[in-house]
C-alpha cells in the first residue's frame, strides 16, 4: 500500500469529502436554527465560500516553502479544523470564519490533489485512477450522509456533536495519512510563478465552461426541483445518496472508458448528453423525468475527468503545479457570475436559465471536438481541414 501514490489521494479524497459532506448536510439547517440566517446572510456565506476557489492561484506561492504533498495533508487537516469549529461557533461572524476556514482547505487540497495525480500517475493509468478517487469520494458521501441521518435520527447527536466528529476524523485522517505513508519523489521540478501558455488556451477554455455548465445545475436544477416539484428535504437528500451510489459504481468504469476511447470521444458524448439534459430540463413536467435528468447530468459530469487528462498529456510536466490553480481560478469565475445573473434570469423564465445551459453544452461541444484524437505536445488543437473529410490540422502553438 505504501508504495502506490494513488492510495494517498484516494485517502484524503475521502477525508475531505467526508468532512465537506457532513458541514453541507447540516449548514442550512444548522445557521437557520442557531444563529437565524435569513437568505442575506446565506448569500453572503455562500459568497465568501467560492473567494478560496478564486484564489486557488496562490497554490504556487505556498508551494515556495512547502512541498505538494505536505501541502495537501496540512489542507486537509484544515478543512477538518474548519468543519470541527463549524459547531462550537453559532454566530454569523463565527459561521463565517468557520466557512473561509473549511472553504480554504478545501479548495488548495483539490488544486494539490489534481496537480499531484497528473504528476506521480503515468499517463496510461490517470483515467482509471481518477475514476477510482471519484467512486471513494463517493462513498465516503454515503458514510456522511447516513452518520448524519442515523445520528441525528437514532443516536441523539446535536449539530455540535456532529460537526465536532466530522471534522476531528478528517484531522485524525490527515494526521494519519502524513504517518502511513513515505514522502514521494517529485518527477519533475515545478515552476514556481504563475503562468498562462497560448497553447494550453483550449484547456482553460474546456474548464471554464465545465464550471459554468456545473454552476447552472448545482445551483438551479435543485431549485426547480424544490420550487416546481415540492420537493422536500428528505427527497432532496435521497437524490442525493442515488447520486452517489451511482457514482461510486459509475466512476471507476468511466475512468477506464476514457482511457480506451479518449478524450475527445468522450467529451463529445457529454456535452451531447448535456444539451438534451438542459433542454429536458428547460420543458420537464414530470417529477419523475426531473429525477432522470437530475441522475443522468450527475453520471455524466464523472466524464469531465477527460478534460484533466487531456491537460495531462499536453502540458510541459514542469507546468502542471502552476495551471492546476490557474485553472481551479478559471473554473471558479463562473461560480461568483453566474448565480447572481441567473438568477436574475430565473424571475423572468426558468426555462430560459436551462436553454442557456443548453447553448453552452453546444459550445462546449464544439470545444471538445478541437480536442485532439491523440493529444500531445505539439498537437494540442485538432482544427477542421477544409476540404479534408475526416481528417484535422494540428498546429504548434508556443
Amino acid at each position: 500500500m505504501k508504495g502506490k501514490p494513488e492510495y494517498l489521494l484516494i485517502m484524503l479524497g475521502a477525508a475531505a469529502t467526508l468532512g465537506f459532506s457532513v458541514w453541507q448536510a447540516l449548514l442550512n439547517n444548522f445557521v437557520i436554527d442557531a444563529a437565524a440566517f435569513t437568505g442575506r446572510e446565506i448569500g453572503i456565506l455562500q459568497s465568501l465560500r467560492e473567494v478560496p476557489g478564486f484564489l486557488a492561484f496562490t497554490t504556487v506561492f505556498v508551494l515556495l516553502v512547502l512541498r505538494e504533498q505536505t501541502f495537501a495533508l496540512i489542507a486537509v487537516a484544515l478543512l477538518g479544523l474548519g468543519v470541527a469549529l463549524t459547531g462550537l461557533l453559532p454566530t454569523e461572524y463565527g459561521l463565517y470564519f468557520t466557512t473561509v476556514l473549511m472553504s480554504t482547505g478545501f479548495h488548495y487540497f483539490y488544486t494539490v490533489q489534481q496537480s499531484l495525480t497528473l504528476q506521480w500517475i503515468e499517463k496510461e493509468r490517470t483515467p482509471v485512477v481518477m475514476g477510482q478517487i471519484s467512486s471513494a469520494s463517493s462513498m465516503a458521501a454515503l458514510v456522511a450522509f447516513a452518520t448524519v441521518w442515523a445520528g441525528m435520527e437514532y443516536l441523539g447527536f446535536g449539530y455540535r456533536g456532529l460537526y465536532l466528529a466530522a471534522g476531528g476524523a478528517v484531522v485524525v485522517l490527515a494526521v494519519v495519512a502524513a504517518f502511513l505513508f513515505p514522502r514521494y519523489p517529485q518527477k519533475v521540478a515545478q515552476r514556481k510563478h504563475l503562468l498562462m501558455r497560448r497553447r494550453y488556451w483550449l484547456y482553460y477554455a474546456l474548464t471554464f465552461m465545465s464550471g459554468a455548465r456545473r454552476q447552472i445545475f448545482v445551483v438551479f436544477a435543485g431549485f426547480l426541483m424544490v420550487e416546481k416539484f415540492g420537493f422536500s428535504a428528505a427527497n432532496i437528500a435521497l437524490l442525493f445518496l442515488v447520486n452517489h451510489v451511482i457514482k461510486a459504481w459509475a466512476a471507476p468504469r468511466i475512468g477506464r472508458l476514457i482511457a480506451r476511447f479518449g478524450e475527445r470521444r468522450m467529451l463529445t458524448l457529454e456535452y451531447v448528453g448535456l444539451v438534451l439534459i438542459f433542454t429536458g430540463y428547460a420543458f420537464v413536467q414530470s417529477a419523475s423525468v426531473a429525477v432522470f435528468l437530475y441522475i443522468a447530468d450527475h453520471l455524466l459530469f464523472a466524464m469531465a475527468i477527460a478534460i484533466r487528462t487531456y491537460f495531462q498529456k499536453i502540458a510541459d510536466p514542469a507546468d502542471i503545479a502552476s495551471t492546476a490553480g490557474v485553472s481551479f481560478t478559471i473554473n471558479h469565475i463562473a461560480a461568483v457570475v453566474i448565480p447572481v445573473l441567473f438568477g436574475l434570469l430565473w424571475l423572468h423564465s426558468p426555462a430560459v436559465v436551462f436553454l442557456a445551459g443548453a447553448v453552452m453544452a453546444l459550445l462546449s461541444l464544439g470545444l471538445s471536438r478541437l480536442v485532439p484524437e491523440e493529444p500531445g505536445s505539439g498537437c494540442e488543437v485538432a482544427w477542421p481541414a477544409s476540404g479534408l473529410a475526416g481528417k484535422s490540422v494540428h498546429r504548434r502553438m508556443p
